[in-house]
């Protein structure tokens, strides 16, 4: 694992999502419950820019076309997704937010 430094913690409240790239990937960056999650910022329908979407617990919904995912688990969750979103595993390590993305 190569984890990375993706935001500091004050930089994302509760409920809120930001666009990171880490590693040249883009991802997008959530805080739910006090805790951190990133999946892939592009939905795997059309491509809709996720980190636009409106979260709602942990649950974000694509702003092109409705898709809705789990931000936990990467499930879709209704709208025209059926497939799982790529997630990827975040740790806090002082004051930043860093994420795991293979090279």
């Amino acid at each position: 694992m190569a984890f990375a430094k993706a935001a500091k913690v004050g930089e994302i409240g509760e409920g809120t999502c930001k666009a990171v790239i880490v590693n040249g990937k883009k991802l997008a960056l959530y805080k739910v419950s006090g805790k951190f999650y990133a999946t892939a910022d592009l939905c795997n329908h059309r491509g809709g820019p996720l980190s636009e979407g409106s979260l709602s617990a942990n649950e974000i919904t694509c702003p092109w076309h409705g898709g809705k995912f789990d931000v936990c688990t990467g499930a879709p969750m209704g709208g025209p997704v059926h497939k799982n979103i790529e997630i990827f595993p975040v740790r806090v390590e002082g004051d930043d937010v860093e994420i795991d993305v293979e090279d």
